[in-house]
């Protein structure tokens, strides 16, 4: 297997891993605010090589919602939250292309792209991707209200975890 392969299995099985035996059980406005939820297992999804084609990203998306929802006890919501994401990722990198365009062997990491632009790339997937799965969850827009606060608050926290996952693994690959 070539090394991309391997390093994305295990980066896979490493924010499954600490999205649901970590992040799961953290609660960081305590009983009386629970609008942060820290989700960061779409960062798989965001940094996969840029040459994946997208019906191969779409099934990754739904493994990886599906794994999480196992232990979530969601029944689906993760799951149509990382095919939401996955499906939409081609056209948010088609708006933020470069102007010599993308090199497709690379993955979208500051490494290769420049922090500038790995933070408004990551930043509106996560940002898409929270919105899309608080909706889900709440199933209604009766409670947009709720659901733009905890987009909002997660998206802080999970954005910040994003970012310091970038500068200490710094994947080249």
């Amino acid at each position: 297997m070539s090394n991309v392969i391997v390093a994305n299995i295990f980066r896979f099985l490493g924010l499954v891993i600490l999205q649901v035996l970590v992040l799961r059980s953290i609660n960081l406005g305590g009983a009386d605010f629970n609008y942060i939820s820290i989700i960061i297992y779409p960062l798989f999804l965001i940094l996969l090589p840029l040459r994946t084609p997208h019906s191969l990203l779409v099934l990754l998306g739904f493994v990886l919602g599906f794994f999480v929802d196992v232990f979530y006890d969601t029944y689906g919501v993760h799951a149509s939250a990382s095919v939401f994401t996955a499906f939409i990722r081609p056209y948010i990198l088609a708006i933020y292309e470069p102007k010599g365009g993308y090199n497709i062997n690379y993955s979208p990491t500051k490494h290769r792209f420049g922090i500038n632009w790995f933070l408004i790339y990551a930043a509106t997937l996560l940002f898409l991707h929270l919105f899309f799965y608080f909706s889900v969850d709440a199933f209604t827009f009766y409670y947009i209200g709720d659901i733009f606060l905890r987009t909002i608050f997660s998206f802080l926290v999970s954005i910040i975890l994003v970012v310091i996952y970038q500068f200490v693994f710094d994947p080249k690959e």
